[in-house]
């Protein structure tokens, strides 16, 4: 194994250190300390790793694992001959306790390099610096913070965007109109939609987040800083000396790595928009040219192949060779896992006729699955949901839809509007919902569009 030196090494001089102290203290305690360290995990086959679910994190998409921290820890674990197992909390303080619990090895998630953490856990991995930023459209956008002076910020109330506003409000002697969202009711990733989308002009959001959601939305300016540099890095406890040493030499060896900025480029850079084409003519009552295949298969599950045929335009815009930013492939975008799940493997996963079958087998599964809708047109939409997002999230919004009292049989403006409230910290670690954080209104916008379409096609296309 490419580490092995490494590890021996490490664990060696650790093992060394820690028998001196023992003999020389002749403290009981010593031998304790040093449970869980590297030496243990490597024993174990197994890394515990807690973070907090969110977009810059961890979170689950159609069914996989996903986020920045993830995939880079996850690399690391793979390097190291590790299994990964993944423990979420719910804020910062929460994940500290667990760590200094045993309940996990590694903290695979920025915390800040401050006096007091310093004091309760071992700083190493990434190091990463970023800043709070104004979040304005590319049209016209201010060029100082001067200029919001006379202007409407909106941010979190009692968030660290508001305080930061605050100060900067004094600092420029007063003048910015700042308006205050309770935190149950929209989060920042919100307000930066709604920035986008002209609904309001500015807000505040850290860097990252702010790089995150400028792959969604094209008209984003994330590009003044409002705050001072803030360092933060990943964290093991205080006597995990052997992990937070080939944490930081396997970060030295691979930070720079391809492999490394690819995962970068995939969360922070590529763009999530499917970009626009024409719909194809229908003048001749044709969709698409696949739509004998999308009629053939339909019939496995009782489906109007219409409905199949505005998946794949709001999937793929009918492009075979689409590859996203998450690796889902070609007309019904699946993803690799779900492919192999229903026996389609990479050679034929961009093939029209395996790819549209593969996709309405896990179309079936999943309808098999909601078995608690009972009204067969509701399931249908309950079922786009869930190929979109994964069938756990769904389920997460009914259960969200059940406790805040909302219709769980149906989706428009029931369901629909529990799976907006996935992206709110309140309603993610409730404990209803087992799947943490989600980026909802992606589904809600996804379903609303296929419906659409697949409204429009019935008008104008014979079934």
């Amino acid at each position: 194994m490419k580490y092995t030196s490494i590890i021996h090494t490490i664990i060696g001089i650790t093992i060394a250190a820690t028998c001196i102290a023992m003999c020389s203290c002749g403290n009981s305690q010593s031998g304790k300390q040093h449970n869980n360290d590297l030496d243990t995990i490597i024993a174990q086959g197994e890394l515990r790793v807690l973070t907090i679910s969110g977009s810059t994190s961890y979170f689950f998409y159609k069914g996989e694992e996903m986020g920045y921290e993830y995939e880079v820890i996850k690399r690391f674990a793979d390097d190291m001959g590790l299994k990964l197992q993944v423990i979420v909390a719910h804020n910062v303080a929460q994940l500290t306790k667990m760590l200094n619990d045993s309940v996990g090895d590694i903290i695979a998630y920025d915390i800040p390099i401050i006096d007091n953490a310093q004091d309760e856990v071992m700083h190493c991995g990434p190091l990463s610096i970023t800043e709070q930023v104004l979040v304005q459209r590319n049209e016209n956008p201010i060029a100082d913070v001067v200029e919001l002076v006379g202007k409407d910020v909106y941010v979190e109330k009692d968030s660290k965007y508001e305080k930061r506003l605050i100060n900067l409000n004094k600092e420029l002697g007063g003048g910015i109109n700042i308006h205050y969202i309770e935190p149950d009711t929209i989060t920042t990733e919100d307000l930066i939609e709604k920035v986008a989308q002209g609904e309001i002009d500015y807000t505040l959001a850290d860097g990252n987040l702010a790089r995150i959601n400028s792959t969604y939305y094209n008209n984003l300016d994330i590009y003044i800083k409002v705050s001072f540099p803030q360092r933060s890095q990943w964290a093991v406890r205080k006597h995990s000396t052997q992990l937070a040493q080939a944490i930081n030499q396997w970060t030295s060896e691979h930070y720079e790595s391809e492999e490394i900025k690819a995962i970068n480029k995939r969360y922070f850079e590529s763009s999530k928009r499917m970009e626009q084409h024409a719909i194809l003519s229908i003048t001749e009552g044709r969709i698409s040219p696949f739509d004998e295949i999308f009629k053939q298969e339909a019939q496995a599950i009782n489906w109007d192949w219409r409905l199949l045929a505005a998946m794949a335009y709001i999937e793929s815009r009918f492009d075979t060779t689409v590859v996203s930013w998450m690796g889902a492939r070609g007309l019904m975008q699946l993803m690799p896992k779900t492919a192999e799940i229903f026996g389609l493997g990479m050679d034929s996963i961009d093939m029209p006729q395996p790819n549209i079958r593969a996709a309405v087998q896990s179309l079936s599964s999943i309808e098999n699955n909601l078995v608690s809708v009972e009204d067969r047109a509701e399931k249908l939409k309950f079922t786009i949901a869930a190929y979109n997002s994964g069938l756990g999230h769904v389920f997460d919004a009914i259960a969200i839809a059940k406790k805040y009292d909302k219709n769980p049989q149906v989706w428009y403006n029931e369901v629909e509007e529990a799976m907006n409230m996935k992206a709110n910290p309140e309603y993610y670690n409730d404990e209803v919902c087992r799947f943490g954080y989600f980026r909802g209104r992606q589904t809600t916008t996804y379903v609303r569009d296929v419906m659409s379409l697949y409204n429009y096609y019935c008008k104008k296309i014979p079934q």
